[in-house]
């Protein structure tokens, strides 16, 4: 038996969280979901270890954003993969985001997602294998 891969989606808005967490699952993770900041970091605090990826949004109701749950998502876990969702906050990626991370830029098809947290795990398996 496969242990599952659990991943963390943090999204505000109800219908991109729902196709993004479809997405994931018929891509074979397993998901949690939060639906901001603050819910996410309660999440990220009683599973961090538990959790291989984080998906965020950037722009998230309430006084923790994207770029943020991130960071807390490192340094509970330093190989967590994460992947940034945005429609208008990829300029700041270079300067905010934490390091090997991508980023999707909003409309974006359920392959990239499922396709960019892929590739993040694949690297963060072989460097540790490697």
């Amino acid at each position: 038996m496969t242990k599952s891969i659990v991943l963390l989606l943090v999204e505000d808005e109800p219908l991109i969280m729902m196709n993004a967490e479809e997405a994931l699952v018929e891509g074979g993770f397993e998901v949690m979901t939060a639906s901001d900041g603050s819910e996410a970091s309660d999440r990220l605090g009683d599973h961090a270890e538990g959790f291989a990826g984080l998906i965020t949004d950037i722009r998230l109701k309430g006084d923790i954003d994207g770029w943020e749950v991130a960071r807390r998502a490192r340094e509970s876990n330093p190989s967590t993969a994460v992947v940034y969702m945005t429609g208008d906050s990829a300029a700041e990626w270079a300067s905010k985001g934490v390091p090997n991370s991508q980023l999707v830029q909003k409309p974006f098809a359920n392959v990239q997602l499922v396709t960019a947290i892929s590739m993040l795990l694949t690297q963060s398996d072989s460097s540790l294998n490697g």
